[in-house]
């Protein structure tokens, strides 16, 4: 039976646990018939532990995407394993611990800048280093967290989601001539270990609680997977810059 990526080559960044929406796209992406590549930092070797439970093996890559050796060096790297790329999933996001949980006000530059970096400017920098892997009809995913509103303790990842939310449409007007688009999935609360790390995280998830329409799991990182996996796919062909939520539906209801 085939799948809507057969043939499709699939670079996959932020495996670090199995409750990860990274993790359940490489997964979806392989029973979906793509051959994935894995990058990871700081720890490769937790995503190589982790990728031993997808359903086929994938090389792991260390990238540091604020690294510019890393970057340089990421095209022969894929080349070598997988000739060429036809979709780059972006799913990384940091911020210091001072640049969440109520400290707003209060956050150095230096702490906002490191957000930016690598949560918004990243996803210019590894499609950058991608682009002469990808051809006419490739596809660039990254992750959101609706950047609309200002969440409980979700502080400065609000404007570093904003930014990226921006460069995405950016690069979709950009590499638009080449035939490769750019989309993001905003996807609703997952305990993941990016969750774990923002201080009084139950405050913001409880709002879908409260108002999705759908009943929200946060458990279950499958129907965000899903959702890029469709964007990598051929089903999306004249969709960029659009940013599909997966959420759902609470970004449809009013307060």
């Amino acid at each position: 039976m085939s799948g809507i990526l057969d043939g499709k080559r699939i670079l996959v960044t932020g495996v670090l646990m199995e409750s990860s929406i990274a993790f359940h796209t490489a997964k979806v992406a392989q029973e979906q018939g793509a051959e994935v590549i894995l990058t990871a930092f700081p720890r490769p070797t937790l995503t190589e532990r982790i990728a031993k439970k997808l359903p086929k093996p994938a090389k792991v890559i260390e990238l540091d995407v604020t690294n510019t050796e890393h970057l340089d060096r990421l095209e022969g790297l894929v080349r070598a394993e997988l000739g060429g790329l036809d979709g780059v999933v972006h799913s990384i996001g940091f911020a210091p611990q001072d640049a969440l949980g109520g400290n707003f006000l209060n956050t150095p530059f230096e702490s906002v800048a490191t957000a930016m970096h690598v949560s918004a400017f990243s996803l210019k920098s590894l499609t950058m280093a991608c682009r002469p892997l990808m051809g006419s009809g490739s596809s660039v995913v990254g992750l959101t967290f609706d950047a609309q509103f200002a969440w409980p303790q979700y502080d400065w990842m609000g404007p570093a989601k904003a930014a990226l939310e921006a460069t995405s449409r950016y690069l979709a007007r950009d590499l638009g001539p080449e035939s490769i688009r750019c989309n993001l999935i905003s996807a609703g609360p997952l305990a993941s270990m990016a969750a774990k790390s923002i201080p009084g995280f139950s405050e913001l998830a409880g709002v879908w609680d409260d108002r999705s329409p759908l009943k929200w799991d946060m458990t279950d990182p499958e129907p965000a997977g899903r959702g890029v996996v469709a964007l990598l796919s051929d089903w999306f062909p004249m969709t960029t810059g659009e940013i599909i939520h997966v959420d759902g539906g609470l970004h449809a209801i009013g307060a």
